[in-house]
C-alpha cells in the first residue's frame, strides 16, 4: 500500500478488487472529506523511458476523454495522477457500492426475461453515451458490470483496455492470449478496428448467459473459445430454454453476428428493441418473475421511474443488554493504545474538517472495544457519542439519528434518564430530527429534555435557553405562530435578562417577534 497520500490527498484505506486492470482501493479525498475509489492501473508495458513517456500521454488522453461521459451508470471521474517515474499511475473516481453481475448468473436458475432485458436495456443506455463521446469499452464483460442496492446498472473499467492496449489481441511470453475471450467479438480477436459495434457484440454474449444462465461457447481453453466467436454459430436459445421470446432470441443472434456490419446500428436501437420486454411505468413487480436471491430488482427503475429515495427504514428498537463490562486492569494494553490512537487521529482530522473520514476512524475501533469491554461500557459509549457528533458536525444527520437514539437509551438504562449523558443524546437526537424535517417529533423530544433540565437547573440555564429557543422556532416551522409567540416572548424576557439585550441571541429572538406582530397586523 501507498506510504503516503497519493498526489498529497488521496489516502488508500482497504483494497477492494484485484484484476487484470489493476487494484482498486477504497480511498479518502482529504481535500473534499469524501470517500473514492482509487484504481492503479498496472503499466507492465513500460520497460523504457520511451514507453513510459508514451504510457503517460495515452493515459491522460484517454483519462480525459473518459471523464466526458456523463452518466449516471458510469462512476465520475475525479482525477488522474501518475507519479515521477510514470510506471504507477491512479484513476480516481466516484466510489460505487453494488455486487457484480457475475454473483447473479447461475445456470440452475438463469434470470427472469424482464430482469435479463432490464439490465441489457441500462447497460444500452450506458453505451449510447459513451459511444457518443466516442468511448468504446472494449472489455464488457459481467464482471464490469455493477448491480447497486436500487437495481441501478454501473458499468466500470471504460477505456482501461484502451489505456493498457489490451484491445488487440496479444500474445505473452508463453503464448496465452490477452484480453477476456470468453466475450471479445470477432473482429477484436483477429486484431482490426474496434468500432461500438464491438461492443454490442460483447453485449450479446452477457445477455445471452443472463438468460441461459451459461456463456455462448464453452471452449475449453483460450484459443478454442477465440475459433469459436470467429467461426462457429451460437446456439439459439430456444434450445437451452423454452420460454426466451422469439423477438429476443433474434435480438441476440443479431448481436452476435460475427461481422460488425450485420449487427443492431447502435445502443439505442438495441434499447429500443428490448422496450416490448420491459414492464410498463405504474406496473407491479411480477410475482412469476423473481430473481436470485439477494439481487436488486433492475427492472424498479422501469416500473417506477424518477422515483424518490427510498424511505428510510425505521431503526430497531434498542433492547437491553446484559453488559459483559471486564475491570480496567485487563483490558488489552493493544487495544487502549489503538483506541488512544483513533482519538487522536479523529483530532486530527477534525482540525482539517474532514469529518466523514474522522467518523470512520473511531467506529474502526468502537467495534473491537465493544467486544473486549462490553457494549454498554463507559468508554463504548463515550466512543460512539464522539463519533456521532462528528457525524452531525459533518451535517450527516441521518446516519447520527439512529446513533443518537441508541444512545440515549444506552445511557438512560446504565446512568439514569435524567442523567446529563442520556438527556444530551436526546437533545441531539431532536436536533436532527428537526434538521430531517421531523418536527413533531423533534418538539416531543425537546420538551421532553426540557421538563427534565427546568427540574434540575431551572429555566435560564445556558441549556434551557437553547431548548425554548428550538421549540418555539420549531413551532413557528408548524405554522403555529400564537403559540410560538407564547413560547419566545417569555424567551427574549429572559436573553435580555442573562445576556442583555445587544446580544446575538436576544437579537434574533426579537427579530422573529418583531416579523410575528408585522404578519399578524
Amino acid at each position: 500500500m501507498q506510504a503516503g497520500p497519493i498526489a498529497g490527498r488521496y489516502e488508500l484505506v482497504e483494497q477492494l478488487d484485484s484484476g487484470g486492470m489493476g487494484r482498486v482501493w477504497r480511498g479518502y479525498d482529504g481535500v473534499l472529506d469524501r470517500e473514492v475509489a482509487v484504481k492503479l492501473i498496472r503499466s507492465d508495458v513500460v520497460s523504457t523511458p520511451e514507453q513510459a513517456e508514451e504510457f503517460a500521454k495515452r493515459f491522460r488522453r484517454e483519462a480525459r476523454v473518459l471523464a466526458r461521459i456523463q452518466h449516471h451508470g458510469v462512476p465520475q471521474v475525479y482525477d488522474a495522477v501518475l507519479d515521477r517515474s510514470y510506471d504507477r499511475v491512479y484513476l480516481v473516481m466516484e466510489l460505487v457500492r453494488g455486487t457484480s453481475l457475475r454473483a447473479f448468473i447461475n445456470p440452475e436458475q438463469p434470470l427472469p426475461v424482464t430482469w435479463a432485458a432490464a439490465v441489457a436495456a441500462q447497460i444500452c443506455t450506458v453505451l449510447s453515451h459513451a459511444h457518443a463521446v466516442p468511448v468504446v469499452h472494449r472489455d464488457l464483460k459481467p464482471d464490469n458490470v455493477l448491480v447497486s442496492e436500487s437495481g441501478a446498472v454501473k458499468l466500470l473499467d471504460f477505456g482501461i483496455a484502451s489505456i493498457l492496449r489490451t484491445d488487440v489481441t496479444r500474445l505473452t511470453v508463453t503464448g496465452s492470449p490477452m484480453g477476456t475471450s470468453r466475450y471479445m467479438p470477432p473482429e477484436q480477436i483477429q486484431g482490426v478496428q474496434i468500432t461500438p459495434r464491438s461492443d454490442l457484440y460483447a453485449l450479446g454474449c452477457v445477455l445471452h448467459e443472463l438468460l441461459s444462465g451459461q456463456p455462448v461457447f464453452e471452449g475449453g481453453n483460450d484459443f478454442r473459445l477465440m475459433h469459436q466467436h470467429v467461426y462457429e454459430a451460437p446456439r439459439p436459445l430456444s434450445e437451452l430454454r423454452s420460454d426466451v421470446p422469439a423477438a429476443l432470441e433474434e435480438l441476440v443472434l443479431e448481436l452476435l453476428a460475427k461481422v460488425p456490419e450485420k449487427r443492431p446500428a447502435d445502443a439505442y436501437e438495441v434499447y429500443e428493441r428490448l422496450l416490448p420486454f420491459l414492464p410498463l411505468p405504474g406496473a407491479d413487480a411480477a410475482v412469476t418473475e423473481r430473481g436470485p436471491v439477494g439481487m436488486p430488482d433492475p427492472t424498479l427503475l422501469y416500473r417506477r421511474p424518477n422515483s424518490p429515495r427510498p424511505r428510510p427504514e425505521t431503526p430497531p428498537v434498542s433492547r437491553p443488554v446484559a453488559p459483559t463490562v471486564r475491570p480496567a486492569a485487563v483490558v488489552d494494553a493493544e487495544l487502549r493504545d489503538a483506541i488512544k490512537a483513533a482519538v487522536s487521529q479523529s483530532d486530527e482530522l477534525l482540525n482539517d474538517e474532514r469529518f466523514a473520514q474522522a467518523a470512520e476512524v473511531l467506529q474502526k475501533v468502537i467495534d473491537p472495544a465493544a467486544a473486549a469491554l462490553g457494549a454498554e461500557s463507559p468508554r463504548v459509549l463515550g466512543l460512539r457519542s464522539r463519533r456521532a457528533a462528528i457525524l452531525v458536525l459533518g451535517g450527516d444527520f441521518r446516519r447520527a439519528l439512529p446513533e443518537f437514539d441508541a444512545l440515549a437509551a444506552a445511557y438512560a438504562r446504565t446512568a439514569g434518564p435524567a442523567s446529563p449523558d442520556a438527556l444530551d443524546c436526546l437533545r441531539e437526537a431532536a436536533y436532527c430530527r428537526a434538521e430531517l424535517g421531523q418536527a413533531t417529533a423533534a418538539l416531543r423530544q425537546f420538551e421532553q429534555v426540557l421538563a427534565q433540565v427546568r427540574a434540575a437547573d431551572g429555566d435560564a440555564s445556558p441549556t434551557a435557553l437553547d431548548l425554548r429557543r428550538n421549540i418555539g422556532m420549531l413551532l413557528l416551522s408548524e405554522g403555529k405562530a400564537s403559540e410560538a409567540v407564547a413560547e419566545l416572548q417569555p424567551l427574549y424576557d429572559d436573553l435580555c435578562v442573562v445576556y442583555g439585550p445587544q446580544h446575538e441571541d436576544s437579537q434574533e429572538v426579537a427579530d422573529v417577534l418583531a416579523r410575528l406582530r408585522l404578519a399578524g397586523g
